[in-house]
């Protein structure tokens, strides 16, 4: 949406890649979202239920590495905005992409934490 908002004047075909673009990102939202709060609520009903579950090894492993490849997208997207930032090459279009990532990926490594300090907060069973 972006990249429709603040056109690339050099690209002339970028309305066509773009409105593609958005109809895959829209309709892979439209599948994957819905299937991840599913999955979110059946783990959380699972550990509700029996709490020696929220120890579980593979789930900290697996929220782990969340936290690495969270912290690797936010590590990636400053270091290409100084990188643009010292090449001169800031544009209103590229700052808007550069926070999106950094809101998406922020946010999930926020939530992801914030589970993982959850667990370390309460006593083990």
């Amino acid at each position: 949406m972006i990249g429709r908002a603040f056109p690339d004047p050099v690209d002339s075909g970028s309305v066509e890649w773009t409105a593609r673009a958005i109809r895959w990102s829209v309709s892979s939202l439209i599948v994957a979202f819905p299937v991840f709060l599913y999955m979110s609520w059946l783990i959380g009903q699972s550990i509700r239920l029996d709490r020696t579950k929220r120890g579980s090894i593979i789930r900290k492993q697996l929220t782990y590495l969340t936290l690495l490849l969270g912290a690797s997208v936010l590590l990636g997207d400053v270091t290409t905005l100084v990188y643009n930032l010292l090449g001169g090459e800031l544009t209103v279009r590229f700052l808007l992409k550069a926070l999106t990532v950094a809101l998406i990926a922020g946010g999930i490594f926020g939530y992801y934490l914030r589970d993982l300090r959850i667990d370390e907060a309460e006593p083990a069973p």
